[in-house]
Formats: C-alpha cells, structure tokens, sequence
C-alpha cells in the first residue's frame, strides 16, 4: 500500500517581507488613550514609550518596536524569517454572514502585507547590557498573534539555538491562542514548545517569558507560564479564556481586575509586572545573574 504524502505544515517564503510593520493608525497629531479617554499628543507620546502619561495604560507594540526596545542597539540579528504557515486543512471562511469570506491562503497574504512581518513572531539572537541570548517576539497586529505551526516551529527553533549556543531564551508573548485554521495542528505546538523548553531546562539554561496585552489561549497554556522567571507589563491581560467569553457563557460579569497581570501577580502566577522603561534594565539583572 503507497503511504500517504506527509501534509507539509511550514514552508519558506519566496521574498521574505523586508518592510517593518507600520504604526497602529492613530493620526499623526495625537492618539486617544482606550483606557482613560485622554488625548495625548503623538510626539510625547512616543517618546514615554506608548505608555499613557496619565493611567499608565501601555499600548501595544509591534514586534520590532519590542525589539528595539529591550535589546542593544544594532545588537539582534533575525534568524528564519522565510518561514510561513500554508493551508494544510484547506480552510475557508464561507459562513454567508461573515462579510470576509476568503480563504486562509489569501488571508496569510493579506496579513503579510498589512502587518509587513511574514508570521506572527519574529525569532532571532542578541544582547542585552552586553550578555546574549536567543529571543522570540509575538505581534499581535499580525492575525492576533495566534499561533499556527509556522509560530510553532519558529519559537522551538529559537529554544534550540539557545540550547545550542548555551544562552538563556527569551520570549515575548502577545496572542489570543492557538490558530483555528489550522486546528489540531496549532493545538500540537503547545506540546512541541513545552517539550523544546523541557530539554532546554534539562540543558540547565535559563527561560524568561515576557507577558504583554493580551497573553491567551493556548499560548498561556503553554510556554508563556512556563518560564524560570515569568515578568508582564502593567495591566496586561492574561488568562487562558477571555472575560468576555466566560461572560457570555457563564452570564455573570467578572470582577474587575480578575484576568491582569496584577492579579496573577498577587497569586502567584507571575514573578514580577515591571514597567515598560524598566524592562531592559530588569532583564539585564536577571541575565548577569546566569551570566
């Protein structure tokens, strides 16, 4: 009996996107805050790191702008980012009521160049304060961040250079879950992160997860909460199922602050929620005492 041909779940992109993301269009004069409705001037508002002067609210950011946030300057070098996710479950949006009904193919493209990255993360290697490590960075902008089996093998390649060049890991976390196009293959990279992180453990190297707004589904429920040390930004929302959806199910409205990171903070959940002017500095002690 002739074997079945074996689904490819990744593959390499012909021209890989060069152009970084564009900002989040908020006017080129000012942008209001989500959180306390202030208006805040565009200019101080970039220079106080999209950070809202008067609530604290931290916006989100794009992959690249985390990056250059919380690493050396010129110091990160991207590693695959030639790797896409293709259609192995020929998924199509084809309900009648939804308005966008193209297929997942199509809607990868579209990602790609409304969000100017080829995934939904990026990976690479770099220094902060001068110590190295290999890092992976989550972009919510790009299909919510949701992981398919391209972010899947993109954050295990990242663990296994760690590995390979005995650095600690760092990963920055921003989804809202496992991928549904691609169904149980997303839900299979929860066990093949977990289990890059395990040998990673095994190799005695450190893990440092960074939750940002919003960290669920089963990117929560998997290698965002298995960090050595687990930091988050103020007021991020992590949870494995959102406040809104257990709302709707449960038809109870959930206390305020119950799916932040200051409440996982005060149970236990989280080592730390450092602001985001403090993070470089907060990751570049926790490194030099690896080092």
């Amino acid at each position: 009996m002739a074997k079945e041909a074996a689904i490819p779940l990744t593959r390499q992109a012909s021209s890989p996107t060069e152009d970084k993301p564009a900002l989040p269009s908020v006017g080129n004069i000012a942008v209001k805050c989500p959180k306390c409705k202030e208006i805040l001037y565009s200019r101080d508002w970039e220079k106080n790191l999209k950070v809202c002067s008067r609530c604290n609210h931290h916006f989100r950011l794009t992959a690249h702008e985390r990056i250059d946030l919380l690493v050396d300057p010129g110091s990160f070098a991207e590693l695959d980012a030639d790797i896409i996710s293709v259609d192995p479950l020929q998924f199509t949006t084809f309900p009648p009521s939804y308005s966008d009904q193209r297929n997942y193919a199509d809607k990868l493209d579209a990602e790609r160049k409304k969000a100017g990255i080829n995934e939904a993360v990026v990976i690479g290697h770099a220094t902060i304060e001068s110590k190295p490590l290999s890092m992976a960075v989550m972009d919510f902008h790009f299909m919510g961040g949701s992981m398919g089996s391209a972010v899947g093998e993109k954050i295990t390649r990242a663990i296994e250079l760690g590995i390979e060049r005995h650095v600690p890991v760092l990963i920055a976390s921003t989804s809202g879950g496992a991928r549904m196009q691609e169904g149980l293959f997303s839900l299979m990279q929860m066990a093949k992160t977990s289990a890059a992180l395990a040998r990673l453990g095994e190799a005695r190297l450190p893990y440092i997860s960074l939750l940002t707004d919003p960290t669920t589904g089963g990117v929560s429920a998997s290698f965002a909460m298995l960090g050595d040390i687990i930091l988050a930004e103020p007021g991020a929302l992590v949870c494995f199922t959102g406040p809104r959806v257990i709302e709707q199910f449960m038809h109870i409205k959930l206390p305020e602050g119950t799916v932040n990171s200051e409440f996982g903070l005060q149970h236990g959940m989280i080592d730390a929620v450092v602001h985001r002017r403090d993070l470089r500095s907060t990751l570049g002690r926790i490194l030099s005492l690896y080092s």
